[in-house]
């Protein structure tokens, strides 16, 4: 028997979407406050790159939510069959817009060199091809250990999850903090080793495995999220301060820069780790449990449905957006950066839907950019 939909998943990957463009409006507005003379404002920095740090390992959250709320791990796992799937849902799309960026970037700043076989396989390997699309790599990695995931996820239980996120927090903090793999001297095994946030599924196992341990109990989820709704509240916002206030007390007391700020204070340190974990619980109780008010939910759930695009896209809208402001002579003070942001998600938003649309009446285009296909 099918399952019944969860609105709460297209309604987080919508949420997430907005966050992950945050993160890369941020990286434009420090870029442009790094001189003595253009000092970055910390707040703006707090929201669009500290707030926002969940939005990356939230998406593996609800990948593996997806993937396993569907699965019945009572039958046979057939390996074939879910790979044929998630390689026209992901890896084909990936690949289709890692090329149209190479080529894009060629034109654009006119230099063929990138168009090399062995660079395009290196890019693709690595997800280099733009700046999003590691997210993309490091999935399609998930979805090649599925057997792994799927024996672990039959074998989880509450002290077990404990354990795992003290020791993803552990090796996280390990490698991000104390390993330097710029000490590798052998030029090859030195570029898989600068990497590997890029390929490493090591770094979100934490928060895949709950994802998939969650769905598989979706009737004690549910119960806890019903029981627990205020204190899944507190906790979301406990967990929002420790990760801002981690960031202030790196600029306010070791007098990091907000750029030093935000490489320290990601979403891979504790306090990153513990934050995607509130607001994974938070964000999916409150869609799950909580009564929206009318207007939000078709807003969520346009989002959600156009999240796959928006995602995938929404470097042009950086990118050309950047080209005009940058003609005009505006910085981004912090309104234009506001004004920025809300140009690219609606710009991308708008992009999104028509090229849906047209989609439907041409299929290679849904199922080139977004691995969907016409339902038989």
């Amino acid at each position: 028997m099918k399952k019944p939909r969860l609105a709460a998943i297209e309604y987080i990957r919508g949420i997430s979407m907005l966050g992950v463009v945050g993160i890369h409006i941020g990286a434009a507005y420090l870029g442009q406050h790094t001189t003595p003379d253009a000092i970055a404002n910390p707040h703006i920095v707090a929201l669009l790159e500290i707030f926002t740090r969940f939005s990356v390992p939230i998406f593996f959250f609800i990948s593996a939510f997806g993937l396993f709320y569907n699965l019945d791990l009572s039958q046979p796992f057939v390996y074939k069959d879910f790979l044929k799937r998630r390689y026209k849902a992901v890896v084909v799309p990936y690949v289709v817009w890692s090329l149209f960026y190479i080529v894009h970037y060629c034109i654009l700043w006119q230099d063929p060199g990138p168009l090399n076989p062995i660079t395009i396989l290196y890019d693709l390997f690595f997800g280099l091809a733009n700046y999003q699309l590691y997210f993309m790599v490091l999935l399609i990695w998930f979805y090649l250990m599925m057997p792994m995931w799927v024996w672990a996820v039959k074998r989880l239980d509450n002290v077990k999850l404990v354990w795992l996120l003290v020791a993803q927090i552990a090796i996280n903090y390990l490698l991000c903090f104390i390993w330097n793999p710029y000490t590798i001297e052998n030029p090859i095994l030195n570029r898989f080793a600068i990497y590997h946030l890029n390929y490493w599924v090591i770094h979100y196992v934490f928060i895949f495995l709950l994802g998939g341990y969650l769905a598989v109990h979706m009737n004690g989820f549910m119960e806890f999220m019903a029981k627990y709704r205020s204190g899944i509240v507190v906790f979301f916002w406990l967990t929002v301060a420790a990760h801002l206030g981690y960031y202030y007390y790196l600029l306010s007391v070791r007098g990091y820069t907000p750029l030093e700020g935000v490489a320290t204070a990601h979403q891979l340190a504790p306090t990153g780790i513990i934050y995607t974990l509130g607001a994974s619980l938070f964000f999916f109780t409150i869609f799950t449990l909580w009564q929206l008010p009318d207007f939000l939910r078709p807003v969520l759930a346009l989002l959600g449905k156009h999240s796959y695009f928006m995602y995938l896209a929404h470097p042009l809208a950086l990118t050309y957006f950047g080209f005009l402001f940058d003609g005009l002579g505006l910085r981004l003070t912090v309104s234009m950066t506001v004004l920025f942001y809300c140009l690219a998600v609606g710009a991308t938003l708008l992009l999104a839907m028509l090229m849906r649309r047209l989609g439907e009446v041409i299929p290679v285009i849904n199922k080139a950019t977004i691995g969907v296909y016409p339902k038989k």
